[in-house]
């Protein structure tokens, strides 16, 4: 069967760092055009693929089955609209859209045009989370009473884009809260409350920098973490259940080695260091290191070629994205009026 054209709009980090290398390895899909007026990069990077200066002219072209939004959060339902009237399945960044509303408009359009809508939210597979869904879903844990992830950098000084400006669809709650909040909406459902802290500490900080949310699922809690001003960071991940707890330092490097131009397939691609596996300990006090699975981005945009092909679900369903943004703002509310806010 032959590899579905794809179109990428947008080549700034996303597109240039995440979207077009995983496009052009994943197996079933092939990078056929790139929209952004980074002409001569996408040419220098991918010189197989079209190189469209306009997005409109992307979506034009009747060759391409697949448009991949890469763009900054405000325009991702703008354009997705746009890919879905013309007739394109679409996958757009993470986060899905600014607002629920939005994102409910672009499920219900992906429905009416019977085109497949998905959002890449591709942390669910690092290989941390992984691990981490492996040691829920087989019981090892026991019944899960409280569950924290973190997400920690140290970037004391402002960084340039439009992720660090006061502008819709900015700030580390749009940008690292998507992804935590994705993991444990994946583990554990919708929370039926949440009680957040989202501020900024920087001092010349225009957009939110931390954020601390705690999701009530009845007896247990999933409190999500993130913030910019952390040297020397604690465990990613720890998890407690009545069958043991569950405590893992260290990151996925997947992000890591894409930034240093590795690609999906070399060598150690997604394995961790053995120094970094995540500490097991039974309800008895023994204590055994686990091994972390290996993490794989490309399994994304190889199950959405699978779901274009008729031959599994996608790999995040839309609606399941829009949740994610339910959650974000019911977080901001919280924030705002410092108060705890139920999730219907």
């Amino acid at each position: 069967m032959h590899p579905i054209p794809t179109g990428l709009i947008g080549y700034g980090t996303a597109g240039a760092v995440f979207h077009a290398p995983l496009i052009a390895a994943a197996e079933g899909l092939r990078l056929a055009a790139i929209g952004s007026r980074r002409v001569a990069e996408i040419r220098r990077d991918f010189p197989e693929a079209r190189a469209y200066e306009n997005p409109q002219e992307l979506l034009a072209d009747p060759a391409i089955e697949l448009v991949v939004i890469a763009t900054p959060n405000d325009s991702h339902a703008t354009l997705a609209r746009a890919a879905l009237e013309a007739g394109k399945h679409v996958v757009v960044d993470k986060p899905f859209t600014l607002d629920a509303a939005e994102a409910d408009a672009l499920i219900a359009l992906a429905a009416r045009v019977n085109r497949q809508l998905s959002v890449f939210h591709n942390r669910r597979w690092d290989n941390d989370f992984l691990t981490v869904r492996r040691l829920v879903e087989d019981g090892r844990l026991g019944e899960v009473a409280y569950y924290e992830a973190h997400f920690d950098r140290f970037r004391p000084e402002i960084k340039q884009g439009w992720r660090e400006t006061e502008t819709p669809g900015s700030g580390l709650l749009y940008d690292l809260g998507a992804h935590l909040i994705d993991q444990a909406l994946v583990l554990f459902g919708l929370p039926q409350a949440i009680t957040a802290d989202v501020t900024r500490q920087r001092t010349s900080a225009r957009t939110d920098d931390y954020f601390h949310l705690v999701l009530d699922y009845g007896r247990r809690r999933a409190v999500l973490h993130a913030s910019v001003l952390v040297r020397d960071p604690g465990p990613r991940f720890l998890v407690h259940g009545d069958g043991g707890s569950f405590v893992k330092y260290g990151i996925d490097g997947q992000e890591a080695a894409l930034r240093e131009g590795h690609r999906p397939g070399s060598a150690g691609w997604g394995e961790d260091t053995p120094a970094l596996f995540g500490r097991f300990t039974d309800a008895d006090g023994s204590v055994a290191m686990i091994d972390t699975l290996p993490g794989r981005y490309t399994a994304f945009y190889e199950g959405v070629a699978a779901a274009l092909r008729g031959e599994a679900p996608l790999p995040v369903e839309a609606r399941e994205a829009r949740d994610v943004i339910r959650v974000i703002e019911a977080a901001q509310v919280s924030a705002k009026e410092r108060r705890t806010v139920p999730l219907s």
